[in-house]
């Protein structure tokens, strides 16, 4: 495994360089804005390319050392990409809704993570004894703990690094990662606030080819970090890529 590589033509092509129209920008974002054309402001792809591959390396360096990365993008044209990409390389996601607390109050969200595990366990068996309408309101508590904590439920505690690809959709969840010290690699379109970021990526964050780029670049190289870590050991990586399943309080005290 390797670094996944990229190119300025693959940023063009996929229109990583379009930003907003003029008067939506934000001016903190003045030093990574190369013009406009037609009243769209053009991001400059000579800094997005370095900054990029920054990204790339901080992402493999903290996968390699075992970290965690928690993707974010909960907008709809980032949904699928953030979900396919977490799976592809055994992270953890938010696509649907950020919970206000989820990074900040980790104890109340392991209790749904819980309660999400017990109503796997219930719907594996044969849930005897339960009559229809029983039934159909545990299958919607199930689902609705799915799509809302389903990304995180093996994560096992707060992650090491986090992704995010719109930083106005995702204010709450940047909120709460500067709050306890966790980097951030965001995408920042031409509207978004750069500050406190700490791995910037000047970059379209709406076009679906530019989401589903910056994606797999980065499920990549959380595979090659992967790779790094266990490649020395003879480890088999395609059968490692797989989450560990978080420990919870009444598993370790039975474990006991």
């Amino acid at each position: 495994m390797a670094l996944p590589d990229f190119t300025m033509r693959q940023l063009l092509e996929a229109g990583v360089h379009f930003g907003h129209q003029t008067h939506r920008w934000n001016p903190k974002m003045e030093k990574f804005i190369y013009g406009d054309r037609n009243g769209i402001h053009i991001i400059d792809l000579t800094q997005t390319v370095p900054l990029l591959h920054q990204a790339l390396v901080q992402i493999r360096d903290v996968v390699a050392a075992g970290g965690r990365v928690l993707f974010v993008g909960t907008k709809r044209q980032a949904s699928e990409p953030i979900a396919q990409a977490a799976q592809q390389c055994a992270q953890y996601y938010m696509n649907h809704r950020w919970l206000g607390g989820t990074l900040t109050n980790w104890k109340t969200i392991s209790n749904s993570i819980r309660r999400l595990r017990e109503l796997e366990e219930l719907f594996e068996g044969e849930a005897r004894g339960l009559t229809k309408k029983e039934l159909l309101n545990l299958t919607r508590e199930r689902d609705k703990l799915q799509l809302s904590i389903g990304g995180i439920k093996d994560m096992g505690g707060v992650p090491d690094l986090m992704v995010v690809i719109d930083t106005n959709k995702e204010e709450i969840a940047i909120q709460e990662a500067r709050k306890l010290g966790i980097p951030v690699v965001a995408i920042l379109d031409s509207n978004c606030d750069p500050d406190d970021i700490a791995f910037p990526i000047p970059g379209n964050d709406d076009a679906a080819r530019a989401i589903s780029l910056y994606c797999d670049l980065i499920s990549r190289a959380v595979i090659d970090g992967i790779s790094q870590s266990q490649g020395a050991s003879g480890v088999d990586i395609g059968a490692a890529v797989e989450p560990a399943a978080e420990v919870l309080p009444e598993a370790a005290a039975d474990a006991s």
